[in-house]
């Protein structure tokens, strides 16, 4: 007797075929009650979605930043072969095989169905401040749709209140005879006079307004104030509706929508890439990013930082993972997969270097403040 074996997503039903003697025994994937992805290429833009973000365009280069430049990038590539391309076949493939979400694919063994929640809610926490960033660049893209950007220049009352200092409105002298006084005090370590430490305590008009204007930062927790940003928050339930609609008929609907999102900040990418290094001083912030500090391989935070974010840039045990690819027919070549996403993950984050760094020569220009200690954590 001949026997047709169908799967629900947690078990196997067996059913005789004694209408159809002629059906050899097979599995039958395609009648999966949760679905499959419509198109390889749909789950594959989905991965790369899901593993290229903040993490290779915000987080790798402020890492490199900090840990000696192209130096990084031996123990970034060292933690990717023994940690995250592993980690990263893994998830993939137990999501594949069983067509179960991160915490169901446990059942096997139910001793680590913990993970599985840690798992759903490092998302639930992760996607909360993503969006959030996503609500600021809804904002920044509706308030630059002008002819003057607001923070173009500095405005009277921020000079006054905010120490704003814009280095283009003065003019060569100027900047000459102020960058001079202030490589001197550095050199003697010396605060100098109230005047000459407040032009070299300075801050970019962009700065001043992202600070005073979009976050309304105070000065302390006693000068907080308990209003409501509007602004912001109209742009955050922007952002939260954005993504219900992408998700509402789940795999059917955000299959289609990773054509767009996976794809478009590649173009920006590239854009402003080329922009910035036409920018004054870009090159010198390039020299910054490729010229590495080969010391900084003998500290260990260096290797854990790059051990960090393998895991943060790929996605591993954010659950992630397993969702996509349980969606996947039982057949699906994942390893070919793992490598595409991965490779193109990290030549990611290192072009992403490239378009920051050259941005940063520029922004060391602009303020005449050395490429190294032109930004800090969180600007």
């Amino acid at each position: 007797m001949d026997f047709k074996i169908k799967s629900n997503g947690n078990s196997f039903q067996v059913t005789p075929l004694r209408n159809f003697p002629q059906e050899a025994v097979k599995y039958d994937e395609d009648e999966n009650e949760r679905g499959n992805w419509s198109g390889r290429f749909d789950f594959i833009l989905s991965a790369i979605g899901f593993a290229v973000g903040l993490g290779n365009v915000w987080r790798f280069p402020y890492q490199a930043f900090q840990h000696g430049g192209a130096s990084f990038l031996i123990p970034y590539m060292v933690m990717l072969g023994l940690a995250g391309l592993p980690l990263f076949f893994m998830e993939m493939a137990l999501g594949q095989f069983s067509s179960l979400g991160p915490i169901s694919v446990w059942n096997a063994m139910p001793i680590f169905r913990g993970l599985g929640y840690a798992m759903v809610m490092i998302s639930l926490m992760c996607s909360i401040y993503y969006n959030m960033i996503i609500a600021y660049t809804l904002y920044y893209f509706f308030i630059s749709i002008r002819a003057t950007l607001p923070w173009q220049k500095c405005e009277q009352s921020w000079i006054d209140n905010y120490g704003c200092r814009d280095r283009e409105a003065l003019n060569a002298t100027q900047r000459n005879i102020t960058d001079m006084l202030c490589k001197a005090m550095e050199v003697k370590n010396e605060t100098g006079s109230a005047e000459y430490a407040d032009l070299c305590d300075r801050k970019t008009p962009s700065e001043v307004y992202w600070d005073r204007v979009v976050l309304d930062v105070s000065g302390s927790i006693d000068e907080g104030s308990s209003d409501i940003k509007w602004h912001l928050a109209l742009c955050l339930l922007l952002a939260w509706t954005v993504i219900f609609f992408c998700l509402i008929k789940g795999i059917k609907s955000s299959g289609k929508v990773v054509y767009v999102t996976a794809t478009f900040p590649y173009v920006v990418l590239i854009i402003l890439f080329i922009r910035n290094v036409t920018l004054e001083g870009a090159i010198e912030g390039i020299k910054f990013y490729v010229i590495p500090e080969w010391d900084k391989l003998y500290n260990i935070k260096a290797w854990h930082a790059a051990a960090t974010q393998i895991f943060y840039s790929l996605g591993v045990a954010f659950g992630g993972l397993e969702t996509m690819a349980s969606y996947n027919r039982f057949k699906n070549n994942v390893y070919r997969d793992v490598l595409i996403v991965a490779i193109l993950n990290c030549l990611t984050s290192v072009f992403a270097g490239f378009v920051i760094f050259s941005v940063m020569g520029f922004m060391s220009v602009r303020t005449g403040i050395p490429v190294e200690k032109v930004v800090s954590s969180g600007k």
